[in-house]
């Protein structure tokens, strides 16, 4: 894991202790996961995890994209808290706000390799 983005969530309280979602709460997670529900944003945020402070170039050559179209995929995390950035001489550089993120992204990982009956190695 990259070294700019911690490990684990902060402690909260585990999930059968939480209320039930009410309305209100339930759209804005909906929200939250419709700007997740984005093959491109999820690569990003993946190549976020496995690169080490990375930069916009860096990122659209990890994913090979071009460097503008990242660029809207990432203001559009950054706008939403999801990132953050730091100047760095002429190069912007992005990193994961809430290691939940990171963790969401494993489980949903697992998740897939679960459901589809596959190893982390993508062997049946």
């Amino acid at each position: 894991m990259a070294a700019s983005a911690p490990s684990s969530c902060p402690p909260k309280a585990p999930l059968l202790e939480r209320p039930l979602l009410d309305a209100p709460l339930a759209k804005e997670l909906a929200s939250l996961f419709d700007v997740l529900a984005s093959g491109t944003r999820l690569r990003l945020l993946h190549a976020l995890v496995r690169l080490d402070d990375p930069c916009m170039g860096d990122l659209a050559e990890a994913v090979g994209m071009k460097p503008q179209a990242v660029s809207n995929q990432l203001r559009r995390l950054v706008d939403l808290g999801i990132l953050t950035t730091r100047r760095h001489g002429t190069h912007i550089h992005y990193r994961i706000v809430d290691p939940c993120l990171i963790r969401l992204l494993h489980h949903a990982l697992c998740l897939h390799e679960e459901t589809r009956g596959q190893t982390s190695t993508g062997q049946p």
